[in-house]
């Protein structure tokens, strides 16, 4: 996987400021990513960082990187066990949380909308995206806003500021594994 279109989409995380990033990679088909996935992983796991793939068409998969340690303090908020338990989720470990979530990814018609949580979104916005998308939208930037604007504009700009000086980093010749901010273990 091109170190490239891991900063573009997943430098909050990397930096150690965001939960978790997804992003779309186009496939041949009949093309395989599980062994790029997993020299990912073994490249990232020192750094508290795993990599699986959410749902796979012929032509695309969904990668879901992403900090297990974050994960498990998001999912853990009694808001964030709310909605995922009215979504039908047994909430007994983040593993199993997740392991849901790629069940709804590819077996339910509509993108399921709890994906927020599993993201680091706070959890009132997306509440407030799964009661009504258009109604009390306060901002919109890296999510739709319905609670914080100002600690949510104050983020946007974070991620924005990390992925530039990303961006820049790699371009001077820093490696994936350099940028990439130590925290926790990975689970």
């Amino acid at each position: 996987m091109p170190e490239q279109l891991l900063i573009d989409h997943c430098s909050p995380t990397l930096a150690g400021l965001k939960t978790a990033n997804m992003f779309q990679v186009s496939l041949e088909v009949g093309e395989s990513i599980q062994d790029e996935l997993r020299k990912l992983n073994r490249l990232l796991r020192e750094k508290g960082i795993r990599v699986v793939m959410l749902r796979r068409t012929d032509k695309k998969a969904l990668i879901y990187l992403y900090r297990p340690e974050r994960l498990k303090r998001d999912l853990g908020s009694r808001e964030a066990v709310r909605i995922l338990a009215d979504k039908g989720y047994v909430c007994d470990s983040c593993a199993h949380c997740l392991s849901q979530l790629i069940r709804h990814m590819s077996s339910d018609e509509s993108f399921p909308h709890e994906v927020g949580l599993f993201l680091g979104y706070p959890p009132e916005d997306v509440k407030g995206f799964m009661e009504d998308a258009r109604r009390g939208v306060k901002c919109v930037g890296c999510w739709k806003v319905y609670g914080n604007e100002e600690e949510a504009v104050k983020t946007f700009s974070r991620y924005k500021k990390c992925t530039d000086i990303y961006r820049r980093e790699l371009s001077k010749g820093r490696s994936l594994l350099q940028l990439t901010v130590k925290t926790g273990r990975a689970g």
